[in-house]
C-alpha cells in the first residue's frame, strides 16, 4: 500500500499581496461615450488651465546658435531611435536660423510644414528646458520654390548647358557645330 505523504500546511504568518484599486468608491463610473464624460472632461480641462504661472519667474538664460543647434540635433536623433524617421528628416532637412529668441525653420511644402507642427509643441518645451530659455519661439516657413527646369527641345537643353557652362558656346563656334 502507499503511504500519503502530509501536504504541507501554508502558514498564516506569510503575506498574502493585496491588490489595492486606485479608483475612488466615491466617485461614479461614466461611460467614455456619454455626455456625463465630455462635461468631466471640460471641467479637468478648465482646472487645468487655471493653473497660471508667473511669466517673470521662468528662465530665461541667453544662448548661442551652436547650444540651440547642439539641442536641436539631439532631439532629431532620439526621434529618430524612437523610430520617428519623418519627424527626424524634417528636423535635419536644413539648418534653423536664429534670430534673437526666434527659431526660423525653412521646409519645401505645406504638407511638411503641418506634419512639423504636430510635434512642434514638444521641440518647443525640450529646447525651453535645455537652453533655459521660455522666450523661445519656432516660426515654420514654407519655400516652394521649384528650380527643376526641363528643357524637351533641343535649343531649350542647350541653352540650359551653355547657362551651366558658357565654354560650351567657344566649342560650338570653333567646331562650326549646330544645336
Amino acid at each position: 500500500m502507499e503511504e500519503r505523504q502530509p501536504e504541507k500546511e501554508i502558514s498564516a504568518s506569510t503575506p498574502t499581496p493585496k491588490i489595492e484599486t486606485p479608483i475612488d468608491s466615491n466617485v461614479p463610473k461614466v461611460s467614455a461615450l456619454s455626455l456625463s464624460s465630455i462635461r468631466a472632461k471640460r471641467e479637468l480641462e478648465k482646472a487645468n488651465s487655471s493653473i497660471v504661472r508667473n511669466v517673470a519667474d521662468l528662465p530665461k538664460e541667453a544662448f548661442t546658435h551652436t547650444d540651440m543647434l547642439l539641442h536641436w540635433n539631439k532631439y532629431a536623433q532620439r526621434l529618430g531611435d524612437k523610430g520617428y524617421k519623418i519627424m527626424e528628416s524634417l528636423l535635419l532637412i536644413n539648418e534653423p536660423k536664429l534670430n534673437g529668441t526666434m527659431i526660423i525653420h525653412e521646409l519645401p511644402n505645406e504638407g511638411s510644414k503641418i506634419d512639423f507642427d504636430s510635434e512642434k509643441h514638444d521641440l518647443l518645451g525640450y529646447l525651453r528646458g535645455k537652453l533655459h530659455n521660455h522666450d523661445i519661439q519656432i516660426d515654420v516657413v514654407v519655400n516652394e520654390t521649384v528650380e527643376n527646369k526641363f528643357a524637351f527641345l533641343p535649343q531649350d537643353k542647350y541653352n540650359r548647358l551653355n547657362e551651366i557652362n558658357p565654354a560650351l558656346d567657344v566649342l560650338r563656334r570653333t567646331f562650326d557645330l549646330e544645336f
